[in-house]
């Protein structure tokens, strides 16, 4: 039976395993609109700031108990140019999960979590293009352990409420 969940906000009820994502790093948002284009160059999986700051894109999975998908939260991390130079040299290679994992500090605010920006991280690419796993360091932060011990349905349609319907979600 494939996974469904009452959101904890609207009341419906969602099919599937729900992801969050972010489109771009939390230091693009900190960039003004009017001076991005000249000094970012955004694509799907990496953003480069001001020739300095190098981000990639991908993914913390949450396991959820009694089921085979995880909760994902599509995040972004910085890595230093040494790193992110192999992960372009290894971007387009269908195996490259030998390559890293890479050390980066976590460039995503996520809420409701306390706050989730530079927790250290590990990033594991992986093979056949699919976005690179980052592993939480493991400390007694909130998303580092529930990334450590899982959750439960509940705490999935909580988390979607949350992101998805913040202003009607209650604390």
């Amino acid at each position: 039976m494939p996974f469904s969940f009452k959101c904890a906000s609207c009341g419906e009820i969602h099919e599937g395993m729900p992801s969050l994502d972010a489109d771009a790093p939390l230091s693009y948002y900190s960039i003004p609109e009017e001076e991005r284009e000249r000094r970012c160059d955004l694509g799907s999986d990496d953003c480069v700031i001001d020739e300095k700051a190098f981000y990639v894109r991908g993914c913390i999975e949450i396991p959820v108990h009694g089921q085979p998908d995880p909760f994902t939260w599509g995040v972004w991390v910085s890595l230093s140019l040494a790193s992110y130079t192999e992960w372009v040299r290894t971007f387009e290679q269908a195996k490259r999960a030998h390559a890293g994992p890479f050390f980066g500090w976590l460039n995503a605010s996520l809420a409701p979590y306390p706050d989730t920006v530079n927790l250290k991280t590990r990033v594991h690419l992986r093979d056949d293009g699919i976005r690179p796993a980052i592993e939480l360091e493991p400390t007694d932060h909130p998303l580092a352990m529930e990334q450590r011990n899982g959750i439960c349905a509940a705490r999935v349609a909580q988390l979607y409420a949350l992101a998805v319907h913040p202003a009607d979600s209650p604390p």
